[in-house]
């Protein structure tokens, strides 16, 4: 019987396997993770969970009698350590085992600070995996102090859960401002001054020295010169693609692993999706860090696995929870020479514009924004930016016409 081999048990190997099942492939799928537990959310790890609002049985994908039912093996704490594109092979716990089509969906891990400035003391801690988010959880007690290394949505979301849980928080980021790698700078004004009324200090354009303690983390020397005291410390300063499997095996790698529209890598029967995957995208090449890019690339390729023969063209978005705001960011705003403010009180948008193309929106409570975004997006229309900024008019009259 033939056999499609997934490595990785993320959001996106869960929904390849899934797919596969849904669109009536009979043969036989299994799901390799390095990871004891079945596959499983990882947004509400940095939020919800880490709060304590929500179980770990709450964070699986799916019931874990659905990988049973679909016929869906799975060998969780498996990593698999080859890969053998000729022989279609993969080695895994001292053995080789044979494959028909072979998903390369192996996420992302994170940057960490190098040892040589403290990065692998006792109480440093990154923010990826349930492991990662056990080991902390119980640090988060009230008085306690706490660093945040980065000023990207993960140090954010890090933040917003240690003030919620009244621990002295102070967030650094290198860069002029924090967003700045992905936001305008109204975005990053936004949020810095929505982190500073519940307690956080932000310290912009601050770099890490070195982390100090001896059998502990105790505190860390900043580049302005002062010292900070901290209990723990979170490192949220992003992430990079998995790809040494790929390269090992002799896999075409360019930010990520090189699939074309289709999802084939430049190995023959072998595909790759998710967070460890770049593919063409307006005339170039892009990789996207986000569930939905997981979940729909990752069926994406399923159905060209069987055949389908569709290209992947996705209109990305993503979100970000702190305390009780939501983000929506639907399109990328790479290449924007314009920001238009839409504020309506309690609901703000931020709409990026490149001339007069329409490229991107950060929707601040604003679902009806990000809704409409998204919609102008996916029909490829600019909305005059006049019509955008005025906050009595209606958005939904944008789609009209």
């Amino acid at each position: 019987m033939p056999h499609v081999a997934i490595v990785g048990a993320g959001q996106a190997g869960a929904s390849l396997a899934a797919k596969l099942r849904a669109l009536g492939w009979d043969g036989e799928i299994t799901i390799f993770g390095e990871e004891p537990v079945p596959p499983y959310q990882r947004p509400p790890l940095s939020k919800k969970y880490l709060l304590g609002e929500m179980e770990e049985e709450r964070l699986y994908l799916r019931p874990e009698s659905f990988w049973a039912e679909q016929g869906i093996a799975l060998r969780l704490g498996a990593p698999v350590t080859a890969v053998d594109p000729a022989a279609k092979r993969l080695s895994v716990g001292g053995a080789d085992l044979p494959w028909d089509q072979l998903a390369l969906v192996t996420g992302s891990v994170p940057r960490r600070l190098p040892a040589a400035i403290g990065g692998d003391l006792p109480g440093v801690f990154t923010v990826r995996t349930l492991a990662d988010i056990d080991a902390m959880r119980p640090r988060f007690r009230e008085g306690a102090r706490v660093l945040i290394v980065g000023g990207g949505y993960i140090g954010l979301e890090a933040a917003a859960v240690a003030a919620q849980k009244g621990l002295e928080t102070t967030l650094i980021e290198m860069a002029p401002r924090i967003l700045q790698r992905v936001a305008c700078p109204e975005t990053s004004a936004w949020f810095r001054e929505l982190h500073s009324r519940h307690g956080v200090s932000i310290r912009e354009g601050t770099g890490l020295v070195r982390l100090t303690g001896e059998d502990r983390v105790t505190g860390a020397e900043l580049s302005d010169g002062s010292r900070v005291a901290a209990d723990f410390v979170i490192v949220g300063v992003g992430i990079t693609p998995a790809t040494a499997l790929a390269e090992a095996a002799g896999i075409a790698c360019d930010n990520g692993i090189a699939a074309d529209a289709y999802g084939h890598t430049s190995a023959a029967g072998v595909w790759a999706a998710g967070d460890c995957a770049s593919f063409p995208w307006k005339g170039g090449r892009i990789r996207l860090e986000s569930v939905q890019n997981a979940i729909d690339m990752a069926e994406a390729v399923a159905a060209n696995m069987l055949g389908a023969g569709r290209p992947y063209a996705p209109v990305p978005w993503f979100w970000s929870d702190q305390y009780d705001v939501a983000l929506q960011i639907a399109g990328l705003n790479t290449g924007y020479d314009r920001v238009v403010v839409r504020d309506a009180g309690a609901a703000r948008s931020h709409w990026y514009y490149r001339g007069g193309e329409f490229l991107a929106v950060d929707a601040m409570n604003d679902a009806r924004a990000y809704m409409v975004g998204k919609r102008l997006l996916e029909a490829g229309r600019s909305p005059a930016p006049e019509a955008v900024a005025d906050a009595g008019a209606d958005l939904k009259a944008l789609l009209k016409g």
